[in-house]
Formats: structure tokens, C-alpha cells, sequence
């Protein structure tokens, strides 16, 4: 995820969500507006509730007296806002026939900085929903790491590249290849570009994954504010170019 910086200005109000086209039985990829941001929310918190990044927040030494449903509704409600941001101001897609695969990119130049999409998509609500623990490993360990990190690795080519920020697959609906399809809709474009991707993930299998869709380690970061470390690999996908001929 983009650091969400402390930005002075209310940017424009976004044009309206473009068409979409009715979910059909196929498995087409489609570009979802901000009248699906639940259905996908939806998916990506059922693909995520037991990934060791998205509980980071929420399973912290002063919610223990939390029960398991008001976990869950914290969970939910942080897709919900992560996901409604970046109808606003990324790239959200899916695949399969019920919104079984989600992706979340941020395209070239684009951030969910700005007041108007942290207000307009309920991210400041964080400030209240999290634990004061839960503030402190989000706002100031995790945010700031992967902000810094990107920066890093991408150097000058920052601005310049996609930002695969969320990918996640309903369990019922894995291995259907609904991912790669996902991944390839924004890789194609970006071959043409010219332009590199970038990702981060928690999941210790899926570097295997991403690298046979031409994404490279670049580097592990680990948050470390818990019992123990967690790991996130950094990974890079440069630019193919197309065979002549």
C-alpha cells in the first residue's frame, strides 16, 4: 500500500465510475467501478482473513477482549476502505463469475494521498477503529516502510510504475488461474508502456507464483512491533519487450 501522506489539498472531484458491463458467467477480466467496491471488498477479505499482514493490525495485545466477530468486521471494514479508495483512484479488477479474483493496482503517477479520497473512502476512520497499538504498527511501522521501500527499489522509476497493491482469490474459487488473468490485464499494458511493476507479498508461496509471471525478488522487509517477524518479499517486474519479426 501507498503511504498516505498528509496532503494540504483537496484534489478535484474524480469523474464518475465508467460504465461496467453486467457479470457474466465468463471468466473476463472487467474493470470495477465504486457501485462494486462491496462485492469485491467482500472477496478480498474472505482471500485475506488469515493472512499474516492483514491481521497485524487487528490481532494486537489491547484487542484481546475483542471476540472473533468484531475482528472480522474490522478486517472487512479496512477492505472496504482500501478497496473504495482505489475505485476513486486506481484500478480495481476481477475475474471469475461471482468476484472470485480481485486486484488492486495504482497506475503510474496516481497515490490515495489526498483528503478528498481518505475522507470520501472512510480511511479515517482507521484513526478511531484501530487499537492504539494497531495505530502505531499501520500509521507508523507499516505505511512508512512500504512507502520508503518503493522508493528504494524503483528509484526515478517510482511515479513511473504500476503498483500491484492488493491480489487476492476467494479459497472456493483458487487455482482456476483467475490471478494470472488479473496480473497479465495490467503486465500487457505495461510491456507496451514501457513501464515496470511492483508488488509486495506476505505469502511465503507466492514468489514462485508471481516469478513465472516475470517478477524478480528485489528485497525482504520485515515488520517487526508483534511476538514475530513478518515477512514481506519486495518483487519487481521489468518491462518485456515484444519479438520483432
Amino acid at each position: 500500500m501507498e503511504k498516505l501522506a498528509s496532503a494540504i489539498q483537496i484534489e478535484s472531484v474524480p469523474k464518475p465510475a465508467q460504465q461496467v458491463k453486467p457479470m457474466t458467467s465468463d471468466d473476463n477480466v472487467r474493470i470495477l467501478g465504486v457501485d462494486e467496491y462491496k462485492q469485491a471488498a467482500q472477496c478480498l477479505a474472505e482471500a485475506f482473513a488469515e493472512d499474516d499482514v492483514a491481521q497485524y493490525f487487528i490481532e494486537t495485545g489491547d484487542r484481546d477482549h475483542w471476540s472473533a466477530e468484531d475482528k472480522w468486521d474490522l478486517h472487512a471494514s479496512i477492505m472496504d476502505y482500501i478497496v473504495y479508495a482505489h475505485c476513486l483512484k486506481g484500478l480495481v479488477l476481477t475475474a471469475g463469475p461471482n468476484y472470485d479474483c480481485v486486484a488492486l493496482w495504482m497506475p503510474p503517477g496516481k497515490n490515495m494521498d489526498d483528503w478528498f479520497t481518505i475522507l470520501r473512502s472512510g480511511m479515517w476512520r482507521l484513526n478511531y477503529k484501530l487499537s492504539v497499538e494497531g495505530k502505531k504498527r499501520f500509521f507508523t511501522e507499516f505505511l512508512p516502510l512500504l512507502h520508503d521501500t518503493k522508493q528504494e527499489i524503483l528509484g526515478e522509476c517510482d511515479d513511473e510504475s504500476w503498483y500491484l497493491v492488493y491480489l487476492g482469490t476467494k479459497p472456493t474459487a483458487r487455482g482456476r488461474g483467475y490471478g494470472r488473468k488479473v496480473v497479465d490485464f495490467v503486465t500487457h499494458q505495461a510491456d507496451a508502456e514501457g513501464r515496470t511493476c511492483y508488488l509486495e507479498s506476505s505469502n511465503g508461496i507466492n514468489p514462485v507464483i508471481y516469478g513465472k509471471m516475470g517478477f524478480q525478488i528485489r528485497k525482504t522487509i520485515h515488520l517487526t512491533r508483534g511476538n514475530t517477524p513478518i515477512e514481506l518479499d519486495i518483487m519487481v517486474r521489468e518491462p518485456i519487450k515484444a519479438m520483432s519479426g
